[in-house]
């Protein structure tokens, strides 16, 4: 026969206070002040990662969450965002590292990369598979094209590669890739994310070569803001940030449903295919071993430094602070 122990009498009172007594109210955290600003993405609606992140951000409601109110504009590609931006009459855009620090340079505008988006750079070099063209070094004797001006990365390829630039033929092709399935140039400057789809799409095979494989120091897009704002508004900067990073790391997570939201932005003329091109292939230059670290957006003075002395040795640029370029204050 089993025998019960008395439960002491302070035991029992415990147990009767604590069951009277209310619990504690739930503490819910207060929401944050809210706050606005306007993102102008660098052109028009299409899926850079870094427009994506905003996109995404916005309809997913990642802006709200951290009482952000954003507007979002684009760019007609004129360079317009950087002056307003400069003016004080947006807060944050997006512009290619290397044309960020030409701008800084020349005519001195306060521009501040606040998150590194694409780790490698945006162009790469492309030939008709049915040339036979196999290494850089084979460009000698043919004809290469290139936007505008010459980049700095075209002579650092040939270099890597062992090729001599006196021997290469440069021309100024403009944007039209035609260019080269008609056959007027060898080798054509390609947007990696954009142009390589639209050749393909017209039946062509294509050799690429990028100059990061060749140990050529190249930089894609940044979120980039003033130094006066970042200086004025730091937590509407921070938040945007916040939000915009989560948002690209959904799109990675999502990829057809952030598809879906760039068509909303971009309208129905656009290639739903194209765009999952563009964004796939920004997803996997916007990470490196320091974005595997710190996460997407990361970015360091060598990385800039390495930018800036290859722009000043081509001289693109006569001289530049690449530390004033760039902070981690807000991804930290």
């Amino acid at each position: 026969m089993k025998r019960f122990l008395p439960i002491p009498l302070f035991l029992v009172l415990f147990l009767l206070v604590s069951a009277c007594t209310p619990a504690a109210p739930l503490q819910v955290p207060p929401s944050p002040e809210p706050l606005s600003l306007t993102f102008m993405a660098g052109y028009k609606p299409q899926a850079n990662l870094p427009f994506v992140g905003a996109y995404v951000a916005k309809e997913k409601g990642f802006f709200e969450r951290e009482g952000l109110e954003v507007t979002i504009e684009h760019s007609a590609g004129q360079g317009e965002h950087l002056q307003l931006l400069t003016a004080g009459k947006i807060q944050v855009t997006t512009q290619d590292a290397a044309v960020l620090l030409q701008r800084r340079a020349d005519p001195g505008l306060p521009l501040v990369s606040i998150a590194l988006i694409g780790q490698r750079g945006q162009q790469a070099y492309a030939a008709l598979a049915s040339a036979g063209i196999q290494t850089p070094k084979e460009w000698e004797g043919r004809t290469v094209g290139y936007k505008g001006a010459p980049p700095p990365d075209l002579f650092a390829l040939l270099k890597a590669a062992g090729a001599d630039a006196d021997k290469v033929s440069l021309v100024n092709v403009g944007f039209d890739p035609r260019i080269l399935t008609e056959g007027k140039v060898d080798v054509y400057p390609v947007f990696k994310s954009n142009e390589p789809y639209l050749i393909r799409s017209w039946g062509y095979e294509l050799t690429l070569w990028d100059a990061a494989d060749y140990g050529v120091p190249t930089l894609g897009l940044t979120y980039v803001t003033s130094e006066s704002i970042l200086q004025e508004q730091p937590e509407a900067l921070r938040r945007f940030l916040k939000a915009a990073l989560e948002g690209i790391r959904y799109a990675e997570q999502n990829p057809d449903e952030a598809v879906e939201i760039v068509l909303k932005y971009a309208g129905p003329q656009a290639d739903p295919q194209h765009m999952r091109f563009m964004l796939e292939t920004e997803l996997r230059d916007a990470k490196s071993p320091l974005t595997d670290q710190y996460g997407y957006g990361w970015q360091t003075l060598e990385q800039w430094s390495s930018l800036a002395d290859l722009l000043i040795r081509e001289g693109i640029i006569p001289s530049v602070d690449a530390e004033q370029a760039f902070t981690t204050v807000l991804l930290k």
